[in-house]
């Protein structure tokens, strides 16, 4: 897998903006993706050195339009923790 293809998108939440001061950052990825691949493409795509990733699957929400009913779809969600001595990604930089 190529690392476009493990990280889908940054989820932007307030839990996730808090996290951005002390170089926590929060990012949809591929289901099938591990720890270890998470951290090499985070590494490769940004040019940041990554500490720790703490990874869960995230379950798709009941939602009704009138009386139909369904499910959103499930995701992989990793918060990717860097080095205290790691610069920070910019593309956070400016949301905060």
């Amino acid at each position: 897998m190529k690392a476009q293809d493990i990280i889908i998108k940054p989820i932007l939440t307030e839990k996730g903006y808090d996290g951005i001061a002390t170089k926590k950052y929060t990012f949809k990825v591929a289901k099938s993706a591990n720890k270890t691949q998470i951290k090499m493409a985070v590494e490769e795509l940004f040019g940041v050195k990554v500490e720790s990733v703490n990874t869960c699957n995230v379950r798709g929400k009941m939602k009704r339009m009138g009386r139909n009913e369904g499910l959103t779809s499930s995701y992989k969600k990793a918060v990717v923790q860097l080095t205290a001595d790691s610069k920070a990604i910019e593309y956070f930089n400016s949301l905060s």
